[in-house]
């Protein structure tokens, strides 16, 4: 099981998840870190409840998060193929774009008042 956590208040990270689904051929599955899976996670990691600042990957048992998380995530997906070839970069520089990004995502994008519901057909992909 492949699992996206993101911060599902955030317009961008949901327009990416929206991407994502609709670009993966069916290989990811989906949580809010806000929802009680995307908690527990959290919680389990020891990471703050509130106040996100990464996206997280779950892959082959091991978590991944910040730019790590986002290209491993885009090497699946048709079109973002290309994002994989930064991962030549040293972390230290790609996770210093990611969280200038993440930092600024709500002023840039704008931020919901509570997260996403799925449709009935997204709720297939979504886990907990």
């Amino acid at each position: 099981m492949v699992v996206i956590l993101f911060d599902g208040v955030c317009n961008f990270c949901n327009a990416t998840i929206n991407y994502i689904m609709d670009h993966d051929g069916g290989r990811h599955q989906f949580a809010s870190l806000q929802s009680a899976y995307g908690q527990s996670i959290l919680d389990q990691l020891d990471r703050p409840s509130r106040d996100f600042d990464s996206v997280l990957l779950w892959e082959d048992g091991r978590i991944y998060e910040k730019s790590e998380a986002a290209l491993r995530i885009a090497r699946h997906v048709k079109g973002w193929q290309w994002l994989w070839g930064f991962r030549f970069l040293p972390l230290s520089i790609r996770d210093r774009v990611y969280s200038l990004i993440a930092r600024n995502r709500y002023t840039w994008f704008g931020k919901r008042e509570s997260c996403r519901l799925p449709s009935p057909k997204e709720r297939l992909r979504f886990v907990g």
